[in-house]
């Protein structure tokens, strides 16, 4: 079987969601592809995007048949280059047609026949402070992880028994798995740079979280203590619970770091623990908005007496 490895790069940004425990900011660019078949009924779609950190910047599918911005900062590109879109385009219409040739590669690989089979592929990288980059090349068929790239010895990993026939055959391919490196550590992260620059206004902006902690008793002697945090921008958080001052793990659940409308994010924390040890634990949150770490405990409602005005009704005279 031949895939094609050359697939090329479509539209402007995109963004690769990486959770982290850590304050330091980074961002990502990151391109997804998704390639539908349906050979029973000669059905084929195929839909590519691209994100700048969590922003969704570009799109283009098969029934438009063009590429286009999807935010508006995105659009200082054509400042410099006023045939970029132009150019998405015709990369995507390449891509579009690689792509399901790779679908049908497959197929016979496989050996399968009817029924609906997907083709995706992940492209992009990762700045972090110190410089540090990442880089991300992987396939999937049908939903399941099928091979990617490890660019730090430049061989392809297979994720399942079919893919070892392309392992074998893409690790012969040394001077092109060379070129991913380089276009993963160098030319990605110079247009990731790039983008970062013309949506500094939303992508480096710095939102502070707002902090509260609940509370819900449980049975035998138990509580849960929920610590929330919203509002924030960037990404990165540390949220931890801290018993006398250490970080504490045990009867701890996580929630994931979402988006919110706006562009911030939210997530929180909740630990399970004995109602009399309940004012040794403090909601601990590090985040770059902050000039310091904050660190909140639950905090008995104030109860406020309500004031009663007498009405007095005025009759009027005989």
């Amino acid at each position: 079987m031949s895939l094609c490895r050359g697939c090329l790069l479509l539209l402007a940004a995109a963004a690769f969601l990486l959770g982290s425990s850590s304050v330091s900011s980074s961002h990502s660019l990151l391109y997804f592809y998704t390639t539908m078949w349906e050979p029973n009924r000669d059905l084929f779609h195929f839909i590519a995007v691209g994100y700048v950190d969590d922003q969704l910047v570009g799109h283009y599918d098969s029934i438009t048949r063009k590429a286009v911005p999807r935010v508006s900062w995105i659009r200082k590109v054509e400042e410099d280059d006023p045939h970029f879109w132009e150019w998405n385009t015709r990369n995507a219409l390449d891509d579009e047609r690689s792509m399901k040739k790779n679908l049908m590669n497959l197929q016979n690989l496989y050996n399968r026949t009817g029924g609906l089979r997907t083709w995706q592929y992940m492209y992009g990288c990762e700045l972090a402070k110190g410089a540090h980059r990442a880089g991300y090349e992987q396939f999937a068929y049908n939903g399941e992880d099928y091979i990617s790239f490890d660019k730090e010895t430049l061989t392809w990993t297979a994720a399942v028994g079919p893919a070892q026939v392309t392992k074998r055959e893409w690790d012969t391919d040394m001077a092109h798995s060379q070129f991913l490196k380089a276009y993963l550590e160098e030319e990605c992260v110079e247009w990731l740079q790039k983008f970062l620059d013309y949506g500094k206004e939303s992508l480096l902006r710095r939102e502070p979280p707002t902090v509260t902690v609940g509370r819900k008793e449980d049975y035998d002697g138990m509580e849960t203590l929920t610590c929330r945090v919203h509002g924030f921008h960037p990404k990165e958080i540390d949220v931890t619970w801290r018993k006398d001052g250490k970080v504490w793990n045990q009867e701890t659940f996580h929630g994931g770091v979402i988006p919110n409308w706006d562009g911030t994010y939210h997530t929180w924390l909740s630990v399970k623990i004995h109602l009399r040890d309940r004012d040794r634990y403090r909601c601990h949150v590090e985040h770059d908005s902050l000039p310091e770490p904050i660190d909140l405990a639950w905090e008995k409602p104030v109860r406020r007496r309500r004031v009663y005005q007498a009405c007095h009704r005025v009759l009027p005279s005989e």
